[in-house]
């Protein structure tokens, strides 16, 4: 049986369901869907429970339309404990993927198809060698895949014979020729029909329409399009997609890209309601009781609760929080709803600016719980001429991170709605109530830009212009991989492009590495502006980490961090050519200005953005024009 090892977290991102890895025996593998997740290994006994494996978010749970999260499963044995524990032997399971083999041998290079659930190595039966001394059998190194997701193997058999569908069941065999090229690999038939496998990979898109060159050349009758393969569900039965599909080495960077969200926890109420009595409220069995006697009431009171068989469960808490805690639930239900909620004039979520407005609000404040503390020291302790740049300082020593997985993409990085994305991660016909997603526990520096001055400084016209190029190159970028549109202002390159040098500059100072790192970026425009970011520990586990961010944003520390940092972004060691490089774009989509590697640019893991929109010029002017910094008078 073929097995293999895995980080948790990988099962969120980069892994999760539909993604393709390679296990220690070779095998290539396919992460099967969430229908299938929690199995039993062979063998293992005892009882199953899901509660332990689950989390709950409440910001993120609304706006994934779940009813809660999942950690993936951990593999743990009877070794060293009861056989009769809970949860002994779960497992992910995977399935083989791509199915198509060939024979290693020069002279054979047959092609042989193995099911789904093929767990062992196979050798080839064609070789005149007996079977158990014959080479083992690899799987190719190409499949076939859709925009909306979709996989499958390559159409080998449909390839050579240029027919959708060949009436011949003759051995096929793929021949390399020593070329490094796609054309230098061919496929043959014993019934004479031969093909090479140049161009599979081809696509064009042209005034929003997509092509490729599998579907329009593979037959010169019809074109073959995807038939909405999910073989993350061991099956090749499709939904018909439609769509053109196109070829793919199955190690493209292209053919796999995890969509999660996450969430900073900010505490569910103001009114200090008890976390415990929110989650027991929230989950079964009180939740059904809840509900039901919203049926018959809309004055649903603490006694009604009590009085029923669970109402044992609510001992510990008095009719005042049980109250507040309906209240808070029922205005939550209405949100989930579409219908205006009383809960601080909110509406409900509908971008990702104003998801993050309600952490940006929280983070400003001082607040002790056990999932979120935070300190503000007073700005008057920090040096004379550090508040005309900042107007809020905050230090978090506790922080809870989730990262929810709810879908992915194939071919391009944007795409398909939550629906559309969450149903493909089920094989049943509906899509169950939960979602995979882990926790990371940290600390962080929390810092927010002076509104007013940032407001002044994005007027200059010298600004505008300089964004306008970063602009028009995001959008020849946009159109070639069906990116989202979005609006790139001045003051969100100048939040990100900060974020990224204080990252570099910590790494030298806090004890964490740069990829341990992460940011969080809160920008907005008028009427309700906001200028700040976080940056914060992305590698904690669940105690937490050692206080060494923290610790540099006290006043003593900070304010020669922020120094060193605009002292080494003045001067990077790769200019004059680093900053000349401004006017015609560099780095990932051409969408950076004065920004490279040995200055502004961090692992990708630690950017929400690819490392994308970056200029330093914003940050601290350029040599010809040194007004065009934010921070044009540090120094």
């Amino acid at each position: 049986m073929t097995r293999g090892r895995m980080r948790r977290s990988q099962l969120v991102s980069p892994f999760g369901v539909g993604a393709m890895t390679v296990v220690p025996d070779g095998t290539s593998v396919i992460t099967a869907g969430l229908d299938h997740w929690y199995e039993r290994v062979s063998g293992s006994t005892g009882p199953v429970d899901h509660s332990e494996f689950r989390v709950d978010e409440w910001r993120l749970q609304e706006l994934l339309g779940v009813e809660y999260f999942r950690l993936p499963p951990d593999h743990r044995t009877a070794r060293y404990t009861s056989p009769d524990q809970p949860n002994l032997g779960l497992s992910v399971p995977a399935l083989r993927f791509p199915r198509w083999h060939f024979c290693p041998r020069p002279r054979c290079r047959i092609l042989h198809e193995l099911p789904f659930s093929f767990g062992q190595i196979h050798r080839c039966e064609a070789c005149p060698a007996p079977t158990r001394y014959g080479p083992v059998m690899a799987q190719v190194p190409f499949v076939a895949m859709c925009e909306r997701g979709h996989l499958q193997d390559f159409p080998f058999r449909e390839w050579v014979h240029k027919r959708l569908g060949p009436g011949c069941d003759l051995p096929i065999r793929l021949y390399a020729t020593g070329g490094a090229s796609l054309g230098a690999q061919t496929v043959k038939c014993e019934c004479g029909e031969k093909r090479t496998l140049e161009r599979i990979t081809g696509a064009t898109q042209a005034e929003g329409t997509y092509t490729t060159y599998l579907s329009k050349e593979l037959s010169p009758d019809a074109e073959y399009l995807c038939n909405g393969s999910m073989p993350w569900h061991g099956t090749d039965d499709g939904e018909g997609c439609g769509r053109h599909i196109r070829g793919s080495l199955r190690a493209a960077s292209n053919l796999y890209y995890a969509l999660t969200r996450s969430s900073i926890y900010i505490p569910r109420n103001a009114e200090n309601i008890p976390e415990k009595l929110l989650q027991l409220l929230d989950d079964r069995p009180l939740r059904d009781v809840l509900d039901t006697a919203r049926q018959f009431t809309s004055n649903v009171t603490p006694s009604i609760l009590r009085n029923s068989p669970y109402g044992s469960l609510l001992n510990p808490f008095d009719d005042e929080d049980i109250r507040g805690a309906i209240d808070l639930l029922t205005q939550e239900s209405a949100e989930a709803r579409g219908e205006p909620s009383a809960r601080s004039g909110t509406q409900p979520v509908e971008t990702e600016a104003q998801f993050r407005r309600e952490e940006f609000e929280v983070l400003k404040k001082p607040i002790q719980t056990s999932e979120l503390k935070i300190r503000t020291p007073p700005m008057a302790d920090y040096p004379a001429g550090f508040s005309s740049h900042f107007s809020c300082v905050t230090l978090i020593d506790q922080l809870r991170e989730t990262r929810a997985f709810w879908g992915f993409n194939r071919i391009f990085p944007d795409g398909g709605t939550l629906v559309e994305r969450t149903r493909m991660l089920w094989k049943t016909s509906e899509r169950g109530n939960w979602l995979p997603a882990y926790i990371v526990n940290g600390e962080g520096i929390f810092l927010e830009l002076d509104r007013n001055a940032v407001s002044d400084w994005e007027r200059d016209p010298r600004i505008v212009q300089r964004i306008e190029q970063m602009s028009a190159q995001f959008e020849i970028a946009r159109k070639n991989r069906n990116l989202q549109q979005r609006s790139v202002t001045p003051r969100f390159v100048l939040v990100h492009t900060l974020a990224h040098l204080l990252i570099n500059r910590l790494t030298y100072d806090c004890g964490y590495s740069s990829a341990s790192l992460r940011e969080r970026l809160y920008v907005a425009q008028e009427p309700r502006p906001m200028a700040a970011l976080l940056i914060y520990t992305a590698a904690g586990d669940s105690e937490g980490t050692m206080g060494g961010l923290v610790r540099m944003g006290q006043p003593r520390y900070l304010d020669p961090v922020i120094s060193a940092t605009l002292e080494a972004a003045r001067w990077c060691s790769s200019d004059p050519v680093c900053m000349e490089l401004a006017h015609q774009g560099q780095g990932p989509d051409s969408c950076n200005l004065a920004a490279c590697h040995n200055c502004a640019l961090v692992p990708e893991t630690a950017c929400e953005e690819f490392n994308r929109f970056l200029d330093r010029g914003l940050v601290v002017g350029t040599v010809g024009e040194p007004g065009l910094g934010y921070f044009q008078d540090t120094g």
